[in-house]
């Protein structure tokens, strides 16, 4: 009944955790310690089991940490979850802060095949996008990238197909507002994502987002790789669709064959990201995922983990590991907007887990950011990027997002992520185009229900026959591998149209 790499029916994260997690289904009278402590019910796999007596109010560990304070006495066999822990309150503050040292790049030994551009970013797609504005303009985007992909004329030049980026919003929002901000940033990022070739702009022509406004406040006017134009003044539907297929076709010629190329691993950025979790989630594939992301920083590259809710309780692990105070304070203000948020929205942080979470073994919102927060692994914390804002920061850094995983990875992805690494205990289909995106499996059993959507299966790391360590290797080999070219599992399904969504903040009129 030792540490993670053990086949044990119950393990113990750490010498100072007064729980164990149940490896397997353990049924009532079952032994959970070595002392011949037996359950007192039935627990389920992942779920928490009392390996010592725990008296009301007093703290709940797993990882060597607190995850929770019992709101009644809890006996050596009991099961140990929502009915009978509880978050305790915490102090935010930087008093007695000490600097990180930034984590230096130890190897650059290793590269992957890119498509290098000509601003010096490195894609690890040859995709084409069309962005809509405003959802007005979505149906003829879509209708656009559907008609040039079923011919074979883009394929045959090179490049990997025509990406739709369409949404719900882009009108009757206010233009102050930081949900027209976050909307704004994230089509300037999928608009300079290395993972397109180029990209045209739709807009209806009336709406709120304007398109020639949009261009000239991000930056955009580079006619090399933008264009753009507005329905109305094209003259309807059928007319903007075929202009759309001949600006596609006249930039596709002009840019020409693009080939991949050797390039340093520190043209990668890597999005850290989870769904479905569950409570193995914390034991395997999060802290396996971590340990990929710091091989990555140490050869130059770049990992941003987001979902700032998933991190609630758990955010002194990164402002202990932030370089500066400043970068610290970030993301404490980032946590106080989140509580005020909730607050006026009727809601709590706490909120989380979700009813899956729960039903995996997640007791409380402080243990699932625990095992969140080993997605971004031990390197140092080098930014903190407000929802979509571009990276500018090698190393490790954190974004403010949602919980809610499309959200949270469009941001990602228009800060410059060009890979997606998703872990998941119950399951997740999506994928996030123009970034491919690998689902790392929590656990066995859902790993073997649902492989063809998986992987990696980092179940084994319970199951006693590989550690967190090898298994990290294996997400850092299977990284560079899908950089390169090999597709992921969600890619083959052809998973990636559907999960474009900005985060909208504020009042729609």
């Amino acid at each position: 009944m030792n540490l993670i790499n053990s086949p044990s029916v119950i393990i113990r994260l750490n010498p100072r955790d007064n729980v164990g997690v149940a490896a397997q289904a353990v049924p009532e009278g079952f032994p959970v310690d070595e002392e011949g402590t037996l359950s007192r019910e039935n627990i389920d796999a992942g779920h928490k089991v009392a390996l010592s007596f725990i008296g009301q109010g007093k703290p709940v560990y797993k990882y060597g940490q607190v995850i929770g304070l019992a709101v009644q006495d809890i006996v050596p066999g009991e099961h140990v979850h929502t009915h009978n822990i509880e978050m305790s309150k915490r102090d935010l503050s930087l008093k007695g802060f000490q600097p990180y040292p930034r984590t230096g790049v130890t190897c650059q030994s290793r590269t992957f095949q890119g498509f290098m551009r000509r601003n010096g970013s490195v894609g690890t797609r040859n995709y084409i996008g069309i962005l809509s504005t405003v959802n007005c303009s979505a149906t003829v985007a879509k209708a656009a990238a559907d008609s040039l992909d079923q011919s074979a004329e883009l394929s045959q030049m090179g490049f990997d197909g025509v990406v739709a980026i369409t949404h719900g919003t882009g009108c009757a929002i206010n233009t102050e507002s930081e949900g027209f901000a976050f909307l704004e940033r994230v089509i300037a990022g999928y608009a300079q994502h290395p993972n397109f070739a180029f990209v045209l702009i739709i807009g209806l022509g009336c709406e709120t987002n304007q398109v020639k406004a949009l261009v000239q406040r991000s930056g955009l006017e580079d006619a090399s790789r933008l264009s753009y134009f507005n329905i109305q003044e094209a003259g309807g539907t059928r007319s903007s669709i075929k202009m759309a297929r001949e600006r596609i076709m006249e930039m596709a010629v002009q840019h020409g064959p693009m080939v991949r190329q050797s390039v340093p691993l520190e043209h990668l950025v890597v999005a850290l990201q989870c769904g479905g979790s569950d409570g193995y989630s914390g034991i395997t594939a999060n802290p396996a995922l971590g340990h990929a992301a710091d091989l990555i920083v140490q050869q130059g590259g770049s990992v941003i983990l987001g979902e700032t809710p998933e991190i609630y309780g758990a955010e002194n692990l990164l402002v202990d590991r932030a370089t500066d105070e400043s970068i610290a304070q970030k993301l404490l203000d980032r946590i106080d907007w989140w509580m005020h948020y909730t607050e006026i929205n009727g809601a709590e942080l706490n909120n989380n887990p979700s009813p899956g979470n729960k039903a995996g073994g997640l007791s409380t919102i402080l243990e699932k950011s625990l095992g969140a927060v080993a997605k971004g692994g031990t390197s140092s914390l080098n930014d903190v990027l407000e929802y979509a804002e571009r990276m500018t920061q090698r190393g490790f850094n954190f974004m403010d997002s949602p919980g809610y995983d499309p959200i949270s990875v469009t941001g990602q992805i228009a800060s410059g992520s060009n890979v997606v690494c998703f872990t998941t205990g119950r399951g997740s289909v999506s994928g996030f185009k123009p970034a491919p995106c690998l689902k790392l499996a929590t656990n066995t059993p859902m790993y073997e229900k649902m492989q063809e959507d998986m992987d990696i299966n980092c179940g084994v790391i319970v199951d006693g026959t590989a550690s967190v360590e090898v298994v990290g290797e294996q997400i850092f080999e299977q990284i560079i591998a899908i950089a390169s070219g090999d597709m992921s599992a969600s890619e083959s399904l052809g998973y990636g149209n559907n999960e474009f969504v900005p985060w909208m903040v504020g009042a729609v009129t």
